[in-house]
């Protein structure tokens, strides 16, 4: 069937949204979703730039929402008319994902970034031409054709076009800090950047119960909404002469427990590194091409400290988007704060918009005729 999708020609290319897209056919375990919204995230500008690369033409976007219209004949779970959030596929069958680790996949990469469905076979056609996808999902579509796994039921009488952040920049921030840090309560933590993924890391340092919940940003606004998602202290550090010395001074000399980097910026990564108290873990979970120099004996060795990867908050998108959308129902993790909308239309505008930082998390909202809570 042919769909309407934004597609990016070439490396830097703008987005440009086609109606002669054609979508591939369902699979027995496929799941065909009309798109409502989606989320854009930096990841989706490092594939349009080159920073990371898939393959050109491609039609990007991994945080969808959407309304389940058809299902295969072996999908279990779902139903038409179904509301759900899309995440990454995991395979279900290797060791990693038996043991609960789906971001460990052995087969994450050909899954999600070859460019291709699982099985290998195209996800969107044009002119007879390839167009890759991004995930398994390629979410700036207006209907997309996905796995079961890549899908997560919210309840219908929440606002469909705010959720699709959940599937990945929310996660990954909130599951880097309750998944793979497990603060516990009483422990200090310092977050990196106050972008989506940052900010969700901040809030999930507060839910863990960290005493000190310290945000570190270059734009004030950014460091104002830190404050209110509940940051216990907030640093610019564009006004202040040394980073490291001043999440110090706020730990009684000591440093943090846990630092989380989301910029990616090799200075950045240095700062969270030597911000740590003895026995410290710096998690490093950005898009990046930068690299750091480490003195593995004086940075890390002589005060226990360890620096850590993190690919998308350890999560497991069934167990963990429910998890977040309870504490949003709770009023701790009110992740929409951070989203504007935009039409479908202005993609190259809230594109520019997220680098540029004028708004954190811009949502596309695909179908303008969605109404919440029908």
């Amino acid at each position: 069937m042919k769909i309407q999708a934004a597609v990016v020609d070439k490396q830097n290319a703008d987005f440009e949204i086609r109606d002669d897209v054609e979508l591939a056919d369902m699979g027995p375990d496929d799941l065909q979703v009309h798109m409502v919204a989606s989320g854009i995230c930096h990841s989706d500008e490092a594939l349009r730039t080159g920073v990371a690369v898939i393959d050109y033409p491609i039609v990007l976007g991994h945080e969808g929402s959407g309304i389940v219209e058809k299902v295969g004949p072996e999908v279990t779970q779902f139903k038409p008319g179904d509301h759900v959030v899309l995440s990454f596929y995991g395979c279900g069958n290797c060791k990693s994902c038996l043991k609960g680790i789906p971001t460990q996949c052995e087969n994450y990469a050909a899954n999600n970034l070859s460019g291709v469905r699982p099985d290998g076979s195209a996800h969107f056609t044009e002119k007879g031409h390839n167009v890759a996808d991004m995930f398994d999902q390629s979410s700036f579509t207006s209907t997309t054709v996905v796995r079961e796994r890549n899908a997560v039921k919210v309840d219908k009488d929440l606002d469909l076009r705010k959720l699709g952040p959940l599937g990945c920049g929310y996660v990954t921030g909130s599951g880097t800090v309750l998944n793979t840090l497990k603060p516990k309560p009483g422990d200090t933590i310092a977050v990196f950047g106050t972008g989506a993924v940052g900010l969700a890391a901040m809030m999930a340092g507060r839910i863990s119960g960290c005493t000190k919940v310290i945000a570190i940003d270059i734009v004030d606004s950014r460091l104002d909404l830190a404050k209110e998602l509940g940051a216990t202290d907030v640093i610019n550090s564009k006004k202040v002469d040394d980073v490291v010395k001043a999440v110090q001074d706020l730990t009684g000399g000591y440093g943090v427990n846990y630092a989380v980097d989301t910029t990616g910026v090799a200075s950045v990564i240095s700062d969270s590194i030597q911000a740590l108290a003895q026995g410290g873990t710096s998690a490093a979970i950005a898009v990046t091409n930068h690299h750091v120099d480490l003195d593995t004996w004086n940075d890390l060795c002589v005060n226990d400290k360890s620096v850590i990867g993190v690919n998308m908050g350890d999560s497991i998108p069934q167990v963990d988007i429910p998890r977040l959308i309870e504490f949003y129902k709770m009023g701790q993790f009110d992740f929409d704060k951070t989203e504007k909308f935009y039409k479908f239309s202005q993609i190259n505008e809230a594109n520019a918009d997220s680098v540029s930082g004028k708004t954190i998390k811009p949502i596309l909202v695909i179908d303008d005729s969605y109404v919440p809570g029908k």
